[in-house]
């Protein structure tokens, strides 16, 4: 392999999510000249494929709504949720720098959000919110972008409409009630021949939303502020001088290059979710490693936990729970292969119930994806396999799909022959079909259905939480979630234990400094996101809480490389 002249910049940020670009875009803002490398052939990350939610207290655009809230209840809700009287200094630096982020972004850069004012949080506790605390990217036209576009990892197909990103809200909304609405049918049908022109035009859709949205706009502010953007460089090692780090060895166009950052580089790698060594050691439920399906992309291999540790970073491994955990269904691919999908919508809906192989229920399936998860592996005894079915009648699998297999007016067919769904005239018959217990699965939805009838689930209270209600279907009544499984056949799919991403990392400072096992700063290195360890500390309080602190702690790492205190919000140039 050839060896290359050497490179020099201010900061090396090595990954592409939202949270290194964040990074990037605001080291640049402050006029620092950055480089951001990439392993992969597109940028994006997880970010890419995500909801696109970040969860921020107090932002800019609740207020500007009129949602004010002392900073104090945001405190008393998350000492709840951490079980800790005493919050990380982390936790107190992301509730205070957060919104300036987001303020910051709004002010100077391509990156525009709207108010998730109606998005409670995960858990009816003390001090949680009815809605305020979350924010998404806006829509991007992605021909903005140009030829970069074709740099932008697209939608995952798992969960795409022939690659149309769906929106949640009223995007999603008008897609699902396009059969009983008129006005739904116009919109889904203007929706679905914009992006039929932009499959013909463009060979991709160019209305983006969700995490494709947020991140395509980071990457134009990026390339506004003259960020050099490399992909297909994967890093090989990082370099010291003494016990800074000085920058890295990368591989790029089958040449070894040596990339020289006098200020420092900044680990944006995405975690472990495919670094199946750490995972065995890691997840309790995984002792291969190879058997936990993440709905990240397969090049989230840890890249940046290994770096770091070569160079003295210590990772944390004593969190609650080490990953985001996700319930999925195994969908076969053409190779032979799996992948994910994760269910975080449908199990909220009418007409869906989850039982285990004894065919009882054992969580309120309304509730957060990590928190089914949690509620199974509480219920899995030893030597078990932690698995569950999720289950739905004619008319719910119709109007909302059961995980890959698509609502009216895509047929089921494929599905069942590709093993992945499972359908039955009767419950019995389903039974049978999946290894549960017949009889127990029919007194199991027997007695759902009749406290259904009534909008009660005198098991485990579905639909009574704002977050449930807020996941559940608005025209449905008496209670948004609840709804009997009434009309033959049933339909089923198999669960099992998946993960959005992991929240063991790096341990750091409140300036995202990576600390060495005695807690003391490495001196030019920094992680943020997946990498950096969650301030949470394991613990999933509402959605966004990757997103929000990973941006926000971009942010404050590019400040600190410039050589600024943490608190001094930077006003930068205006956005060219």
């Amino acid at each position: 392999m050839s060896i290359s002249d050497p490179l020099f910049c201010d900061v090396l940020v090595v990954g592409s999510g939202a949270s290194g670009l964040a990074t990037a875009v605001t080291a640049a803002q402050l006029g620092l000249d950055v480089m951001l490398v990439e392993k992969e052939p597109q940028f994006g990350g997880t970010s890419a494929w995500s909801g696109g939610w970040l969860w921020i207290p107090r932002n800019p655009l609740a207020i500007a709504e009129g949602i004010v809230e002392d900073l104090e209840q945001a405190r008393v809700y998350l000492r709840h949720e951490l079980r800790s009287t005493v919050l990380d200094p982390r936790v107190e630096t992301f509730l205070e720098q957060g919104p300036k982020m987001v303020e910051f972004f709004q002010r100077h850069t391509e990156v525009q959000f709207f108010s998730g004012s109606k998005m409670p949080d995960f858990h009816a506790t003390e001090g949680c919110a009815a809605g305020g605390r979350s924010v998404c990217a806006l829509p991007f036209d992605g021909r903005r972008l140009g030829p970069w576009i074709n740099r932008l990892r697209r939608p995952l197909d798992l969960i795409s409409l022939a690659g149309m990103g769906i929106a949640g809200g009223a995007d999603l909304n008008h897609l699902l009630n396009a059969r009983q609405s008129p006005s739904s049918l116009l919109y889904a049908s203007k929706r679905l021949l914009r992006h039929a022109r932009d499959l013909l035009r463009h060979g991709r859709g160019m209305h983006l939303v969700n995490g494709n949205a947020l991140v395509a706009r980071l990457l134009k502010s990026a390339l506004d502020r003259k960020v050099r953007l490399l992909t297909d460089t994967p890093v090989r090692e990082l370099l010291r001088d003494g016990e800074r780090v000085v920058g890295a060895h990368v591989e790029s166009a089958g040449r070894r290059v040596e990339i020289r950052a006098r200020r420092g580089v900044v680990l944006a790698c995405g975690g472990f979710p495919h670094d199946h060594q750490r995972i065995a050691r890691l997840f309790q439920h995984a002792a291969h490693g190879s058997d936990h399906l993440s709905a990240a992309p397969k090049g989230n291999t840890g890249d940046g936990l290994r770096l770091g540790e070569r160079v003295g970073a210590w990772v944390v491994s004593d969190l609650a729970h080490a990953a985001a955990w996700a319930p999925v269904s195994r969908v076969p691919r053409e190779d032979g292969g799996f992948s994910g999908f994760a269910h975080l919508m449908e199990r909220a809906k009418p007409g869906f119930i989850a039982v285990r192989q004894d065919g009882r229920r054992f969580v309120n399936e309304a509730d957060s994806y990590h928190d089914y998860m949690c509620a199974l592996f509480a219920a899995t005894g030893p030597g078990e396999t932690p698995q569950s079915w999720l289950i739905c009648d004619h008319r719910a699998q119709r109007r909302y799909g059961l995980g890959w297999s698509r609502p009216f007016p895509f047929p089921t067919a494929r599905y069942v022959r590709a093993g992945y769904l499972f359908k039955a005239p009767t419950l019995a018959d389903l039974a049978r079909q999946c290894g549960i217990d017949a009889r127990q699965l029919q007194a199991t939805v027997s007695a759902f259905n009749l406290g259904a009838a009534q909008g009660h689930d005198p098991l485990f209270q579905r639909g009574e939480s704002l977050y449930n209600q807020a996941q559940g279907e608005v025209l449905h009544g008496p209670n948004p979630s609840l709804g009997g499984l009434c009309t033959p056949p049933f339909y089923a799919v198999k669960l099992v234990p998946g993960s959005l991403g992991t929240f063991a990392g790096l341990n750091t400072d409140a300036c995202a400094r990576a600390l060495d096992q005695h807690g003391v700063p490495i001196p030019g290195l920094f992680a943020v996101g997946n990498d950096m360890n969650s301030i949470m500390n394991g613990h999933y309080p509402s959605g966004g809480i990757t997103l929000g602190p990973g941006m926000t702690f971009g942010y404050i790492a590019a400040q600190t490389l410039a050589g600024l205190a943490p608190d001094q919000a930077p006003t930068g140039r205006p956005a060219p």
